[in-house]
């Protein structure tokens, strides 16, 4: 194995040992949300892109209409999504996170933003650069892949 290859290997097997060790915090909204995996990337679309017709939130999921809306009428009784009429055509119904749904994604995808502020102030102002600029080149790759992935290369 390469040198490159070995760091590289370092690298992945220390993100998935910190991965591990803060998998082990039960205190994560996500554990306590009681949604299934298509409810979650449903609320976690709708975060994403706004309010969608019923009929694009089926082609993003995957699913066809009859079973998102009954996806739909689950996480309307949990009070997390709204379902309304679209303006423009009634014949459409616009699905949106509601102001729960709102808090309990956004409480998921920065459940990890304390416990990341709190190993980075253990760290010293060196190393704290160290760090700056290894995420600054990974974050410079990640939008490379992106736009190459997109074709704006």
């Amino acid at each position: 194995m390469s040198e490159k290859e070995q760091l590289i290997a370092d690298i992945m097997g220390a993100h998935i040992r910190m991965q591990h060790l803060f998998a082990d915090d039960r205190s994560d909204p996500l554990f306590s949300s009681h949604l299934t995996m298509s409810q979650l990337k449903i609320l976690l679309l709708l975060a994403r892109h706004g309010t969608l017709a019923g009929g694009e939130l089926a082609r993003l999921v995957g699913v066809g209409a009859a079973a998102l809306s009954g996806m739909i009428d689950r996480l309307v009784v949990q009070e997390l999504v709204t379902r309304t009429e679209d303006v423009h055509d009634r014949r459409i119904r616009r699905i949106g996170l509601t102001k729960a749904g709102t808090e309990l994604i956004d409480g998921i995808i920065t459940a990890g933003v304390a416990k990341q502020r709190d190993l980075l102030s253990r760290l010293s102002a060196e190393e704290l650069a160290v760090v700056s600029q290894a995420t600054h080149l990974l974050l410079r790759e990640a939008a490379a892949i992106r736009d190459e992935a997109s074709g704006q290369v």
